[in-house]
């Protein structure tokens, strides 16, 4: 069974966005103010729900409620999808009794479509009254667009202060990602739940620590979405309550329940069959590591490479020459599933395509490179690219 945080109810229904009978519009309500904290795509051409929730966040720190539509993601609609964005979170505040201004907005889907403001209206009175009677399970379907399975995780919490017994406190993520995945701040959207007490400035430090561990180190095929959003709501009904002091216990639940949906979103890469695990290591500083780890993310031979099970360790070597990093060539080392490949400016003798055979079947790959420069490291998933990716893109629209 999931565990629910304290003080959450969701609601889900089928508005009509994806032109089918699937859910598509969902809601996480807290039952009072939570605090409320969010992360955000870095793309020039953020959606309209994305500058609406910033605004709101900035004002208040707080919500009562989360509204994601699937089907369309009201990206690249000008002034027109601001004001649906806010008005259909208007629609929203009536249904449920709350603020407009305290619901955070989501939407997913295609990009340059305006919002069916009709279907929004028969759907809000019908959203606000499933709430209470929906899963967590039916929320996370109701995201879903072309991802191929529901991503939720937890984690569980002991040990805190409160005003009560001081826990257990519950951490609950929920998830959708599997094609345009490169966050920068995958489409991706998160909604993770507490029912610690944390103030606002305090959950937003953990949220975005916990994001830069997991979400911002996830890449399917290089695209940042219009869209990225990942928040964090602390309802406060456990009666525990989250100090400086204490904050570690919180944010290392946090950041397992992003790392946990992190790998899921890259395993669920669109047609993806294994999860690339890149390691670097000996990089002159961090973002040396970060850079040589993201190209060869991004990298379409080393992905179709992976699919194709074809141990072309060359195509890593490729990669890192022309990540932009400093070092010296003849420093470099280069293996995968710990195997040596190369090292000191050559292949390193053996038989090292027999040996990664086996390796090359298994779900999660690993590619290990030291650049012998310094003692900067830094860790990617990605997620291998084949036949399926292609096929379900050309589609989109269609």
């Amino acid at each position: 069974m999931i565990p629910i945080p304290k003080g959450f109810a969701f609601g889900a229904v089928c508005a009509g966005f994806k032109n089918s009978q699937k859910l598509d519009l969902g809601a996480v309500v807290c039952e009072k103010d939570a605090s409320a904290a969010g992360v955000f795509t870095k793309n020039a051409f953020p959606a309209a729900p994305v500058l609406v929730a910033q605004e709101a966040l900035e004002k208040s720190g707080t919500a009562r409620a989360v509204c994601i539509n699937s089907g369309q993601a009201n990206a690249a609609t000008g002034e027109r999808g601001m004001v649906d964005c806010k008005l259909s979170m208007e629609m929203m505040g009536e249904a449920l009794g709350v603020s407009e201004e305290s619901i955070l907005p989501c939407s997913t889907g295609v990009i340059g479509v305006p919002m069916d403001m009709g279907k929004w209206r028969d759907a809000a009175p019908k959203l606000a009254e499933s709430v209470g009677s929906c899963s967590a399970m039916d929320f996370t379907r109701a995201i879903m667009t072309t991802d191929a399975f529901p991503k939720l995780a937890w984690a569980r919490v002991t040990g805190l202060p409160g005003n009560g017994d001081g826990g257990p406190v519950h951490v609950l993520g929920i998830a959708k990602g599997a094609g345009m995945i490169c966050p920068n701040m995958a489409t991706m959207l998160s909604v993770v739940m507490t029912d610690a007490e944390v103030e606002p400035e305090l959950l937003r430090e953990i949220l975005k620590e916990s994001v830069d561990i997991s979400f911002n180190r996830i890449v399917v095929d290089g695209d940042t979405s219009t869209n990225d959003t990942v928040y964090l709501l602390a309802s406060g009904a456990a009666g525990a309550r989250v100090e400086r002091e204490n904050k570690a216990v919180l944010a290392e639940a946090v950041a397992e329940v992003c790392q946990a949906l992190a790998y899921m979103i890259a395993e669920d890469g669109e047609g993806a069959t294994k999860v690339i695990r890149i390691s670097v290591t000996g990089a002159k500083d961090t973002d040396d590591a970060e850079k040589v780890a993201r190209t060869i993310a991004k990298s379409p031979l080393v992905k179709t490479a992976v699919y194709g099970k074809d141990p072309n360790w060359g195509r890593i070597l490729c990669a890192v020459g022309y990540s932009g990093a400093t070092f010296n060539p003849d420093h470099v080392s280069i293996t995968m599933g710990n195997i040596p490949l190369f090292r000191n400016g050559q292949p390193v003798e053996g038989q090292a395509k027999l040996l990664l055979a086996p390796h090359m079947r298994r779900q999660d790959v690993e590619i290990g490179v030291d650049l012998g420069a310094g003692n900067g490291v830094y860790e990617v998933l990605a997620s291998d690219l084949g036949h399926e990716y292609i096929r379900i893109n050309a589609e989109y629209t269609s």
